[in-house]
């Protein structure tokens, strides 16, 4: 099951200049830009070994991708918004609070990892200094997204105590969601600006509602002129960037397949009960990002209130490059 989305994915990343055009949209043009990101996190950068403990994302934004068939249901904004269409490969596993343990740790996080891919299409409004962005997810959750075996291979790789608790891991089941977030400019200069959001995810996976700040300061493009990073030819903003950014998120949960499996299924060998799952979660980060012209990297510290009952807080770091083509 992981291998055709792989392949589905890996055949959008061959598309070039003079692939056939998206099909053309005069109330919402579709940008011409395009842009490769890759990120990792992992809670070792915090000496930890529990909880979410690695995650991976790889995402293509590219003008051909309007032209999936699922496009039509991705909700676009306001005429004359700008018009980008992505698509992200996105694995995220978790453990409880000791590894080693070979038996079930009643009362804490189980085990769990995710593979899915997320269609997206983002509407820009750059007057408005606003953007809307909409987001079909379909994969799994299980042991078919490999989350034993990463671990496992990791584990030996680098000599740490292997994972023992695997084989009570959340069991395979379908995930499909669907994401809607928003974010409007609030102030800004310069060198600074802040911007608000909402975003709101219902699906088997998560359903939440949530609203929050993001802080940005120093050598910066303005954030909704086009993407993070500066495309080739592109003219009017600065080729080298160079800020820091801070955000803090509000998050009432609704549901977490994570911590209590999947709806559609009732084998798991473990889960938590509704009223262990934490319904209010505040989530911060804090990191830097340093780019020039269509090349950009970022590395970026995440902090998380406990996600269930009897839980800690937990912390991770996360590193990412983003190439514009």
């Amino acid at each position: 099951m992981r291998l055709p989305i792989l392949l589905l994915f890996l055949g959008f990343c061959g598309f070039t200049g003079h692939a056939a055009p998206a099909p053309a949209d005069t109330l919402r043009p579709i940008s011409p830009s395009r842009l490769l990101r890759y990120t990792y996190a992992n809670d070792l950068f915090f000496r930890t070994d529990y909880y979410f403990t690695q995650g991976m994302t790889l995402t293509l934004v590219h003008p051909m991708l309007a032209r999936l068939p699922v496009r039509p249901l991705l909700a676009a904004g306001p005429r004359g918004s700008m018009q980008q269409h992505g698509l992200t490969l996105r694995y995220d596993g978790f453990t409880p609070l000791r590894i080693q343990d070979a038996f079930i740790r009643v009362g804490d996080r189980p085990y769990a990892a995710y593979l899915y891919g997320s269609f997206f299409r983002v509407s820009n409004q750059p007057a408005r200094h606003q953007r809307l962005t909409t987001a079909l997810e379909i994969g799994f959750i299980g042991p078919a997204a490999g989350g034993k075996q990463l671990q496992t291979a990791i584990h030996r790789l680098t000599g740490n105590a292997e994972p023992r608790g695997w084989d009570y891991q959340i069991r395979n089941a379908p995930i499909i969601g669907y994401r809607v977030a928003f974010e409007k400019q609030l102030a800004a200069n310069q060198h600074v600006d802040l911007l608000g959001n909402a975003e709101a995810s219902l699906g088997t996976l998560y359903t939440y509602a949530g609203t929050g700040l993001r802080l940005r300061a120093g050598k910066l493009n303005p954030c909704f002129a086009d993407l993070a990073v500066t495309s080739p030819g592109y003219s009017g903003k600065a080729h080298w960037q160079l800020y820091g950014e801070a955000t803090l998120t509000g998050r009432l949960i609704g549901y977490d397949a994570t911590l209590q499996g999947s709806p559609f299924t009732n084998r798991d060998p473990y889960t938590l009960h509704a009223s262990d799952v934490g319904r209010a979660i505040l989530r911060s980060s804090g990191g830097v990002v340093l780019a020039h012209g269509g090349l950009s990297f970022a590395a970026t510290a995440t902090w998380v209130s406990p996600e269930f009952a009897g839980g800690r807080s937990h912390r991770w770091g996360q590193l990412g490059m983003t190439v514009a083509f």
